[in-house]
């Protein structure tokens, strides 16, 4: 399988999908260097590939996952999968995009996102449905 390639078996593979926490952490490195702008060059080829769905894992378990992470940690992640949806091929998430998870897991720790990143969200992405998903 290439980068980019249709997968008929996506769906099935986001339904037995578990996230590995190691790549997430690899994840909110990346935001916290600031190695955003090229993730094309910056993950490898099998990262691209196994990670991918990643993108289509329900909001609830987003918001699951982020009850293990710091505010800022989320904030990093919400920044990455902001990028990685423009920026790689077979990432695009639309309405099931991490964000949107991410984002609703902040506002339930009555932590919701300041002006700033919801402006940065939208000034990143053409995705319609981020950061608060379809109303």
């Amino acid at each position: 399988m290439t980068v980019g390639a249709w997968d008929p078996n996506q769906a099935q593979q986001a339904d037995n999908f578990s996230i590995d926490h190691d790549v997430l952490k690899a994840f909110i490195a990346l935001s916290e260097q600031q190695q955003l702008n090229d993730l094309k060059s910056t993950l490898n080829d099998d990262i691209k590939i196994s990670q991918a769905p990643l993108m289509k894992l329900s909001k609830d378990t987003w918001i699951k996952t982020a009850e293990s992470l710091s505010d800022e940690q989320v904030i990093h992640l919400v920044k990455f999968f902001t990028l990685a949806e423009m920026q790689l091929s077979g990432w695009e998430a639309g309405a099931e995009s991490p964000v949107i998870g991410l984002v609703k897991a902040l506002r339930l720790r009555k932590s919701p996102p300041d002006k700033e990143l919801l402006l940065w969200i939208k000034s990143n992405s053409d995705n319609r449905f981020l950061p608060n998903g379809a109303l």
